[in-house]
């Protein structure tokens, strides 16, 4: 067992950080899965419902239809969850010294746990539904769901199954990630030295920059995907296209924020009392609770600027903004739930203890399999509750759906988990286990020494902060 050292309220936090395969479990962030995947379930079912029965969200009242449209952000979710939970070894690695993240398991990890459930789903959802796949006409389609590069083209864009175009973007995210991290490790160790204030300001501002890339991309990424070029081969624009932007960019905003958040914390869960940056860990612990305001009122601003632009002029106030919708669509939801990841990190236990509620936490488990197979299998249900649909309320007809989730998709997923996707994980574990236990029992070598000897001495930089203040 690893110790981490715990911050003046780290007790609420159900940390645990074990070797042998077993990685940290923060268990307030299975909940919010959870919320996160229902949010992504409640907007299916909303567009699925509202398509063919006669409804008006607009007599709900002006924030229901933003909210209803804006179900589709569980996704930006997802993604900030991915940047906190998969830049935690990084940031602890740049800030504070400690073994770089090995590459190799990282991938393997990450290969056992996405591709052995989304390879099986995909196989079932052919054969169930789409048999054209299978067909030599559309295998330059299907290429594209088996290299994850279905968000690139309009062939595949959220086709054959919804959510699995957003699985191209964490895949992506995946592979792209260690060399990131390698390159802002770069840049710290060379611009921040060896004061840790500097290295973490170097850190966020690394971070900062690649959200700004990912807001601007939703820029040029548009225009460029209709621009007729002159001055250089068509191909190469394509290609960068296909590779920079795809058909509704790579979310590289959302995933910058959990990225931020993950070095908030993990500053917080390592630093000392007596350094200079303590005054952010203590202020984000004391402001907690204002911290979930502002990310409640974020989404709220959002689920208004959406409802405005998918319902124009029922919110006057907003029209001057549907010409930068797009392009901010993204970064400011997944403010808004980085705001409240954060207060639920570091405010009080019982913020928290709905979302550590052991069924949320459970649902947040399977929350994988929930999303790969809720869209198939609600729309198969359609088919079965369309001719009771018509006869029905729209209220009747959207809980009958809800009975779905609960009758049928949630212990299916649950089978899946069982049988595809948790053998995969535990063969990980298994094998990143016996791994490092090779590595702790290899004796340093003078390289490794001398490497250990060029790390910054945080030690050293504690006592004279000490030595300073008297």
């Amino acid at each position: 067992m690893v110790a981490i050292k715990p911050s003046s309220q780290g007790k609420a936090l159900n940390i645990t950080d074990k070797t042998n395969g077993q990685k940290k479990t923060i268990g307030v962030l299975d909940g919010v899965r959870a919320v996160a995947c229902f949010t992504v379930i409640a907007y299916h079912i909303n567009l699925i419902t509202s398509s063919f029965h006669d409804w008006q969200p607009l007599a709900l009242g002006i924030l229901i239809p933003g909210m209803m449209r804006m179900g589709a952000a569980g996704v930006t979710l997802f993604f900030v969850l991915s940047g906190f939970l998969l830049f935690m070894p990084y940031a602890k690695a740049m800030l504070f010294g400690s073994q770089w993240p090995s590459m190799r398991q990282f991938y393997l990890r990450r290969a056992l746990r996405i591709l052995p459930g989304y390879y099986v789903s995909l196989g079932l959802i052919i054969l169930w539904t789409h048999q054209e796949y299978l067909q030599p006409e559309h295998w330059k389609e299907l290429g594209l769901f088996l290299t994850f590069t279905m968000d690139s083209s309009r062939l595949t864009f959220q086709k054959l199954n919804g959510p699995f175009w957003t699985l191209a973007v964490e895949w992506q995210y995946y592979l792209l990630l260690p060399f990131l991290a390698l390159g802002f490790g770069w840049l710290v160790n060379r611009l921040g030295g060896k004061s840790l204030q500097r290295r973490w300001w170097m850190l966020i501002g690394c971070l900062t920059l690649m959200a700004c890339w990912g807001v601007s991309s939703r820029y040029w990424g548009p225009y460029l995907s209709s621009y007729t070029p002159h001055y250089f081969p068509p191909i190469i624009l394509k290609g960068a296209i296909f590779f920079l932007y795809g058909i509704s960019g790579k979310y590289l905003e959302d995933f910058a924020v959990g990225m931020i958040i993950s070095s908030c914390y993990i500053l917080s869960q390592q630093i000392a009392t007596e350094h200079p940056l303590n005054w952010l860990k203590e202020g984000i612990h004391r402001y907690s609770a204002w911290l979930w305001g502002a990310g409640i009122l974020t989404l709220l601003f959002m689920a208004c600027w959406t409802g405005n632009y998918w319902y124009p002029h029922i919110i006057p106030l907003f029209d001057s903004l549907s010409s930068s919708y797009n392009q901010y669509n993204e970064i400011v939801p997944a403010v808004g739930y980085g705001l409240c990841v954060m207060a639920l990190l570091f405010g009080s236990a019982n913020l928290r203890r709905p979302l550590e509620w052991m069924p949320v936490r459970w649902l947040g488990h399977i929350s994988y399999s929930l999303y790969m197979w809720h869209l198939p299998i609600l729309i198969s249900f359609i088919t079965f509750a369309q001719s009771y649909a018509n006869s029905m309320k729209h209220l009747w007809v959207y809980g009958l759906y809800w009975v779905c989730v609960m009758l049928i998709i949630i212990p299916f997923s649950y089978v899946f988990y069982l049988l595809v996707e948790q053998p995969w994980i535990r063969l990980g574990n298994k094998i990143i286990g016996k791994k490092q236990r090779i590595v702790l029992e290899k004796p340093a070598s003078a390289k490794d020494k001398r490497e250990r000897s060029q790390k910054p001495d945080y030690e050293r930089e504690k006592q004279a902060v000490r030595k300073s203040q008297g």
